[in-house]
């Protein structure tokens, strides 16, 4: 068994993909070999779904593949990781026993071109602009001090009742800041400087070792914030991510990205057309396109392909249904019916909202 400290520091010394410091979130168990000089970050359901990446030294990655794949298989399960880079797709290319689908890109800048970017684009500044017109402050605040502000707690409840969603789990817990968080860097976005001032928004980022620099996997954003509040804090994330001589940073995966197209082309076409469908008719419960245009309107200087690997040689329906059970931490059917619900109960207020009668001038 490996410890947590242990985990984090093999994080600190190979984590290379941008999910890798992710296996350390609440409700992740974790894998290493006899001598422990790797891990891998999973959760337990129809196959062993893994964050990302096994955490290892790069040349080291096919023989930590198979030791994790002979693992699942004592346990008569296979193995997927979701939300794997390019090196570990590089480094089973060759097998006829593993089989990679494309899920979507993610946008990467450098921080330190940063300011170049925001004085170049005149949206970018009007919305930073207007939410420091509307008195938003961006200060940082030690993860470990967050755990004990009701703020923050209040913004993020208040933030997910407003998803059309439940809350997902496995690598979009929103409980991220009560995990271990010894190396994430909090910003909070708060309307007005005083010490009192109400918490509107926060950005937790984790760091991407062995590229210089970090993921940031949480913006939340209070339903009354201002316009601009998610943007004046990514822009002071690049700011604290410069001041650190960082040359990476990512807003982490856009499943089903345009960007990714190319290769999700090369997907089974069963795949691609449930990716079709989902991305055209998904929309009540998780906006793939209003995403993608969120990041996209940023300039990322690139996009970087993600998949999803598994130990079969074709991918199966069975591996998309584990990765559903991992985001879901329960059955799948269970969450459409929750979000369907939520979202009958979303669209009913909204009804009654529009119908209510305006009072008299």
């Amino acid at each position: 068994m490996i410890t947590p400290q242990h985990a984090r520091s093999l994080i600190m010394r190979h984590g290379w993909n941008s999910t890798a410091y992710q296996i350390l979130n609440p409700g992740i168990e974790h894998w290493a070999p006899p001598d422990q000089s790797a891990v891998v970050g999973y959760v337990r359901h129809a196959a062993w779904v893994a964050t990302g990446a096994p955490v290892c030294d790069q040349y080291s990655l096919a023989s930590i593949s198979h030791q994790f794949k002979s693992a699942a298989a004592s346990h008569n399960r296979r193995v997927c990781y979701f939300a794997a880079g390019t090196r570990l797709l590089q480094a089973i290319q060759s097998s006829s026993r593993h089989s990679a689908v494309a899920i979507g890109a993610q946008p990467v800048w450098n921080p330190l071109t940063w300011p170049h970017l925001v004085a170049s684009n005149s949206a970018i500044r009007a919305q930073i602009n207007r939410a420091r017109n509307h008195h938003v402050h961006i200060t940082p605040c030690p993860p470990q001090i967050a755990r004990t502000l009701p703020g923050i707690h209040l913004c993020l409840n208040r933030w997910l009742a407003s998803r059309p969603m439940p809350p997902l789990r496995f690598m979009t817990d929103p409980r991220a800041f009560l995990g271990f968080i010894q190396d994430r860097q909090l910003l909070l976005a708060t309307r007005g400087s005083s010490h009192d001032a109400p918490i509107i928004g926060f950005l937790l980022a984790s760091p991407v070792p062995q590229r210089n620099g970090f993921l940031i996997e949480q913006i939340v954003r209070d339903p009354s914030a201002p316009n601009g509040t998610a943007e004046l804090l990514i822009h002071s994330a690049m700011q604290t991510f410069a001041a650190q001589h960082c040359t990476y940073a990512t807003l982490g995966l856009v499943a089903l990205a345009t960007q990714s197209q190319p290769s999700i082309a090369q997907n089974p076409a069963w795949l691609r057309l449930l990716m079709n469908w989902a991305r055209a008719h998904g929309r009540r419960f998780y906006n793939f396109e209003g995403l993608e245009k969120f990041r996209a309107k940023l300039c990322p200087q690139e996009w970087e392909s993600i998949y999803a690997i598994t130990n079969e040689p074709r991918f199966s329906s069975q591996s998309l249904f584990a990765i559903a059970q991992a985001f879901s931490a329960t059955s799948p059917f269970t969450l459409l019916l929750h979000s369907l619900s939520r979202a009958l109960l979303q669209e009913s207020r909204w009804l009654l909202t529009s119908l209510r009668p305006l009072p008299p001038a």
